[in-house]
């Protein structure tokens, strides 16, 4: 006779205690230093007994009415044995239909039951027969074949599995194809990449539930339960069996943690939880490194291993069902098998070192084949140990790799020994940023993943075919003398990255040695070594100075001083740009930089003794836009007349087309009567950023209520430059970029609205104010002001956290204080926004002690009050 129902509540309560009690055990052995795979085990079992318990309340013998017994099953993760903190529980309960009318009273007091006792449980009542058919439903199948009978007579466990055996439903074969294509699907939702900043434990590539995969296909396909089983079959090795078995270790615990932490299911390792679960493993912060970038340096690597190992047994499958293939021999050391590369004998590497490049060599001179052969990868892996650094390799096996670099696919090469872990033993700095996080929203992949980036963007220059993201990239690359050098540039340039110091100087250190061993000349040694310690050189001056000054081109033409190292610093910065994150490119960013490297180019043409004059410059610059607007069909007059409302320092400022764009806004508006304009880059739909003109009597806090504006219209200002016109009027043009990039507002429509926001009241316009976004909670810059008076005014350096509306709450303070902005130049680099303004007094002079003092004051007040909130 089943338990009383009154005595429910009761029962349940006392469960959830234990439960509770029995989870804060495990709680404390996990920080104590306990394994996570040991922990799961256990927890399983304690829900299995409140789960039985529960189960025997309702049921205690099956008797009358109940036709027939019913059968209890654990499945999915559950009926593996494995219970993380708050993992699913999933049921299942065997029945045939006259059974499961009769109980389904007594079934949902047993559902009822553990919710009560804190066990969230989900189930499916099935007969025999409708298993069968619902596995037809390949996710329910992979539930089914990991039933675990917890009450549940033997019969109905052996019936169980004929049910979902293969000979009724998915064979191995199918089965096979079905689960490698779902995991395609999984994958391609990450990217299929696992060096996201907030990679999911669970689902992500090469997570734990690819090595479930890896264990369902051996089930379905070999009959046996545990990975190790495989070592005998001939299908893994013992070195393999034990890396994914430590790896699995590795990524249990960092799962197990992210649901104490984060206190319920959860799967995605979130900034929220990083720092939290860091702290709770014992990872410190340290020279060089965080704590959190410690930790996710082990996921990352534990990730890779998972997906190099279980591609090779994914291979080994696919030839278990498509049988042994007929080798082609391709030249005394390799042969293609099914497509593969693989190696003609065993002990390839370990009689000869330089067979390791040479496998490269033949990789790269056969674009069909599909990749490497499992077993000569694993070969590959087992001898990594024995590979040479770079350092200690023989003058032949040096050539070898340069040869890599100067043949086919010197990119691709470079790739694929990463992923196999040779570039890492070749060169083990590299080996020391493999996997390696930067804790900020501005790197979004892992220092080595993000190299790779640079490569393959330097690759599609090299492709000769143009980019439209990079407008003259495709022009710039065949001027490169050793195109090699760059590619040797780009695998250095952050390489000296989480060892503390100055990583552009580290790295130019390393690339030096590097260079050397490899007996290039000293030019070559030289040009590489400058672009590592230089790298950044062309992006600062870009986005932080005037580059329409000639003084900042002059300067840096100077640093650059020839050509060719010209060239190949702008290639190498816009792919390091590029590959830092898919958002951070965009065509302002690409005009800036073309606009530098022309600039670059007239002056070190000029010869550096001979600077550009101001005068020459506008010149030039008034010539060019006339005969634009000329072609426009704009006559003398009408030139000179627009001209004329210009501020001379437009046409130095300016370029050509911008001024001649300009010029059309201002021919039909009457003097003194107030013009915006906006136009979106030429070839482009706005959504890389739009040009802005403002013109219109002067006033004070205008540039205040202009920023203002913009941001109100949901426009981020990424640069800005404030000129007086003529008889008392502003000419400010911005480039601004929607603060969504999925739309942008249509030009004239932006530009009308702009209009009748300023035609009210500017003095009552405040910024919106909007709450911080999630993700840039975690990512706290304390805010930093420099002041330096220079011609002009007094120039001013903030550094703090970015966020919507920045800028229009410094504009506000700045408008507060009656000061007036005559440039501003806007960067943003993940949570962290870098702006350079350039202010004065109401009679154009730097600012004097005590109103620099104050302006301090409050513009950190502003910005820390925003920060708080």
């Amino acid at each position: 006779m089943s338990a009383p129902a009154g005595d429910d509540p009761a029962w349940s309560a006392a469960a959830k205690a234990a439960l509770a009690r029995f989870d804060a055990r495990l709680a404390r052995r996990y920080d104590a230093g306990a394994p996570a795979d040991r922990l799961i085990c256990l927890r399983a079992r304690a829900v299995d007994a409140q789960v039985r318990a529960a189960w025997r309340r309702c049921f205690p013998e099956n008797t009358p009415p109940i036709p027939a017994p019913l059968a209890l099953f654990a499945v999915g993760g559950y009926g593996r044995g494995e219970l993380f903190p708050h993992s699913d529980i999933d049921l299942l309960v065997v029945a045939e239909p006259a059974a499961q009318r009769a109980s389904e009273a007594a079934l949902a007091r047993f559902v009822a039951l553990l919710w009560d006792a804190g066990l969230e449980a989900s189930h499916a009542v099935r007969s025999l027969a409708q298993c069968t058919e619902s596995a037809a439903d390949l996710t329910v199948l992979t539930a089914l074949i990991e039933a675990r009978p917890l009450c549940a007579p033997a019969a109905v466990t052996d019936a169980l599995g004929d049910a979902v055996g293969p000979a009724r439903v998915w064979p191995p074969e199918a089965f096979f194809e079905a689960k490698c294509e779902e995991q395609r699907r999984r994958h391609a939702r990450f990217g299929d990449t696992s060096d996201n900043l907030e990679p999911n434990l669970k689902d992500g590539p090469g997570g734990l539930r690819d090595l479930h995969q890896l264990g369902w296909l051996a089930l379905r396909s070999f009959g046996v339960h545990t990975l190790d089983r495989l070592i005998a079959l001939g299908r893994l090795g013992p070195d393999e069996a034990a890396a994914l078995e430590r790896e699995r270790r590795a990524l249990c615990r960092l799962r197990y943690g992210l649901h104490l932490v984060a206190g319920r299911r959860e799967e995605r390792l979130r900034f929220d939880y990083q720092k939290l679960l860091a702290e709770r493993l014992g990872y410190a912060d340290g020279e060089g490194a965080l704590g959190v970038e410690k930790m996710m340096q082990v996921f990352y690597r534990s990730a890779a291993v998972v997906r190099r190992i279980g591609d090779r047994l994914l291979q080994r499958f696919e030839e278990h069902f498509e049988g042994v293939a007929v080798p082609e021999p391709i030249d005394a050391e390799f042969e293609r098998r099914g497509g593969w590369l693989a190696a003609r004998t065993a002990g390839w590497l370990a009689r000869d070192p330089a067979h390791m490049f040479a496998l490269f060599a033949a990789w790269a001179a056969d674009p069909s084949l599909r990749g490497l052969h499992s077993q000569t990868a694993r070969e590959l892996a087992q001898e990594l140990p024995r590979i040479p650094a770079y350092t200690d390799a023989s003058p032949a096996l040096r050539e070898a790799f340069l040869r890599l670099l100067r043949g086919p696919q010197p990119v691709k090469t470079l790739e694929r020994m990463a992923r196999s872990g040779v570039l890492g033993r070749w060169i083990p700095a590299f080996q020391r940023v493999s996997g390696r996080m930067q804790f900020n929203l501005f790197h979004v992949f892992t220092v080595d993943q993000h190299t790779l980036a640079v490569l393959r963007n330097l690759d599609g220059f090299a492709s000769g075919d143009a980019d439209p993201r990079f407008s003259i990239a495709h022009h710039v690359w065949p001027s490169l003398r050793k195109p090699e050098l760059l590619l040797l540039a780009g695998l250095f340039h952050d390489i000296g990255k989480g060892r503390g110091g100055d990583h552009s100087e580290l790295g130019a250190v390393d690339a030096r040695a590097f260079c050397e061993a490899m007996a290039l000349s000293e030019a070559d040694t030289a040009l590489v070594e400058w672009l590592v310690r230089r790298h950044l050189l062309m992006s600062v001056t870009a986005q932080k100075q005037d580059i329409t000054d000639p003084g900042v081109i002059h300067r840096f033409a100077a640093e650059v001083a020839d050509r060719q190292r010209l060239d190949y610093l702008y290639l190498l910065t816009c792919a390091d740009i590029a590959g830092t994150s898919p958002k951070l490119w965009n065509s302002w960013k690409d005009r800036l930089l073309a606009d530098l490297h022309a600039a670059a180019r007239l002056a070190l043409r000029r010869g550096l003794g001979q600077p550009v004059a101001a005068a020459e410059r506008i010149a030039e610059n008034r010539d060019a836009a006339r005969a634009l607007l000329s072609a426009g069909g704009y006559d003398d007059d009408a030139i000179a007349f627009m001209f004329s409302r210009m501020p001379e320092e437009n046409f130095l400022r300016s370029r050509p087309d911008q001024i001649a764009w300009q010029a059309a806004a201002l021919h039909n508006a009457r003097a003194g009567e107030p013009v915006a304009a906006a136009r979106a880059m030429p070839g482009r739909d706005g959504r890389d950023g739009l040009d802005v003109l403002v013109h219109m009597p002067d006033q004070d806090g205008l540039f205040a209520a202009i920023v203002i504006a913009l941001d109100r219209l949901g426009m981020s200002v990424l640069q800005a430059r404030v000129l007086d016109g003529p008889d008392g009027t502003i000419f400010d043009t911005f480039h601004v970029l929607p603060a969504e990039q999925r739309t942008a507002p249509e030009p004239t429509r932006l530009a009308t609205s702009l209009a009748r926001a300023l035609s009210g009241d500017l003095a009552r316009m405040l910024p919106a104010r909007r709450s911080q976004p999630q993700h840039l909670r975690h990512f706290r810059v304390p805010p930093q002001l420099d002041f330096a008076e220079i011609a002009g005014g007094t120039r001013i350096g903030l550094i703090c956290t970015d966020r919507p509306g920045l800028l229009a709450d410094v504009a506000r303070v700045l408008r507060e204080h009656h000061l007036r902005v005559h440039d501003a130049r806007i960067a943003t680099f993940g949570e962290r926004a870098e702006d350079l303004l350039l202010v004065s007094d109401e009679h154009n002079h730097p600012l004097a002690p005590e109103r620099r003092d104050a302006l301090r004051d409050a513009l950190l007040a502003a910005l820390d009050g925003e920060q708080q909130r």
